[in-house]
């Protein structure tokens, strides 16, 4: 049975902007996502963790212990949520951290919460420490806390709270604060996918879109996607337009390699915005080390950016190392842009 999803976002004071997502919406954004643990591809250790726990929790006719994922963007750690509350049969509430300006916005929310329901939190370590501390009693006693008054009139009131289970996501989950996080059950840690879960991702969701594609454009859809699924579906989607309009309809090896050179995504996954950031390190500053900030200054984009989107996977890739004193670029990353290195005599005066 599928859940019922809904989703918040901060809007007018003491207003909660909860609703169901209309029905010309759901399968563009859902189509691609399994519904199940059956059906999800990849981190093998992360699924097997949850059906034991779905499965006890069912037993025991309890909600499922709270969950907490943490990993780069696009690994499927809102695609887990929506599989929990499916398996758990609970509807889905699904809001960010950002979204939660004050703590009203999220006492509606946990009021409006019935019992087995599931609560997604993404990018919680964005959480304003004021509404944070609302989630404590939640997550241990499934209870707010109100005070009404102030001074020597202040009364506290305990509401008690349906149970339900949070799913928070984040993707520094250094950030979040000790107290929240040893209120989590599950701890789980989703990593890049190999590139034959990313194959079998691409056959699936090809056949969901109606879409030919052969062996050879598979696995080089995988090649190039970062190890992210959620990468490998945007690149199937851009390079079936491309088939479709400029080929014979089928997603093949040349299809993906000329499509995606338009895209500027290049044999090893790097978008422009990747191979810029590796170009700044190893021309502007020698290949490094060098200052986050002065890399966001030079290419005038966003610290958390760079830190969130760009690094991780030039970190797996070992493209580029982080220091105690900065970013430097690695040989292989010289190699790759065909830029002679820091430590060729001839760098200076080629760089």
């Amino acid at each position: 049975m599928a859940n019922k999803i809904l989703t918040h976002s901060s809007g007018q004071e003491g207003i909660l902007a909860k609703r169901e997502l209309p029905m010309d919406e759901t399968p563009e954004i859902l189509s691609l996502r399994p519904g199940t643990l059956a059906d999800y591809i990849g981190q093998l250790e992360v699924v097997e963790t949850l059906e034991i726990a779905i499965s006890a929790a069912k037993k025991r006719a309890e909600p499922l212990d709270h969950v907490l994922f943490h990993g780069p963007p696009g690994l499927g750690k809102t695609t887990l949520a929506h599989i929990i509350a499916n398996e758990m049969g609970g509807s889905l509430t699904i809001t960010s951290g950002p979204a939660l300006e004050k703590g009203g916005d999220l006492i509606g929310i946990l009021t409006h919460l019935s019992e087995g329901d599931v609560l997604f939190v993404d990018e919680i370590h964005r959480t304003p420490k004021a509404v944070e501390e609302f989630l404590y009693p939640a997550m241990e006693d499934f209870a707010v806390d109100f005070v009404f008054d102030k001074g020597v009139h202040a009364r506290s009131h305990r509401f008690r709270l349906n149970r339900f289970t949070l799913v928070g996501a984040t993707t520094r989950v250094g950030l979040l604060s000790a107290p929240l996080r040893d209120r989590f059950g599950i701890f789980r840690s989703l990593d890049f996918y190999n590139e034959a879960d990313l194959v079998t991702i691409a056959r699936r969701s090809a056949a969901l879109l109606g879409v030919t594609i052969e062996a050879d454009g598979a696995a080089e859809l995988a090649r190039r996607s970062r190890g992210t699924p959620r990468i490998v579906n945007r690149l199937l989607k851009r390079v079936r337009d491309y088939a479709q309009v400029r080929a014979d309809g089928v997603v093949s090896q040349a299809a993906v390699v000329r499509s995606l050179a338009l895209e500027g995504v290049d044999e090893m996954g790097l978008t422009t915005l990747d191979r810029r950031y590796i170009e700044t390190v190893i021309r502007f500053y020698s290949g490094g080390p060098v200052g986050i900030e002065a890399i966001a200054a030079t290419l005038q984009e966003e610290t958390d950016t760079l830190v969130d989107v760009v690094e991780p996977y030039l970190l797996k890739i070992g493209f580029i190392t982080r220091t105690s004193s900065g970013r430097r670029a690695s040989e292989a990353a010289c190699r790759h842009l065909s830029i002679a290195c820091r430590k060729d005599p001839l760098f200076e005066r080629k760089g």
